[in-house]
């Protein structure tokens, strides 16, 4: 099974790294996912898998990088309980990926 940092990590290899991010100790890239909605950018940080019972805010790997709809704040933001659609069926199910990994503040508006 894949880890969660190597998924997170794996799924935005194409995208800008940064390398100072929150909770890594500035050795590793930190997870950084944009929050569509907000115009900005949050430092994560991966704390493990989940079992996929409860509700979950889906993530997804663009070109550019982690993204979600909602961030801190705002109705639908789930406290950094995530889903990836590994299945790319839209729905959650299994084959999915689900974890924790929660959106470090404050946001910003560049990488």
């Amino acid at each position: 099974m894949i880890g969660v940092a190597s998924l997170v990590v794996a799924s935005y290899a194409y995208a800008k790294e940064r390398m100072t991010g929150r909770g890594h100790g500035g050795e590793k890239p930190a997870p950084v996912v944009f929050v569509t909605s907000q115009g900005l950018y949050y430092d994560s940080i991966a704390l493990g898998d989940l079992p996929p019972q409860g509700d979950f805010q889906q993530l997804v790997p663009t070109m550019d990088g982690l993204t979600t709809e909602f961030g801190p704040g705002e109705v639908g933001h789930l406290g950094g309980r995530w889903w990836i659609d590994m299945s790319g069926d839209g729905l959650m199910g299994d084959g999915d990926k689900f974890f924790l990994c929660p959106l470090l503040g404050p946001g910003r508006t560049e990488i």
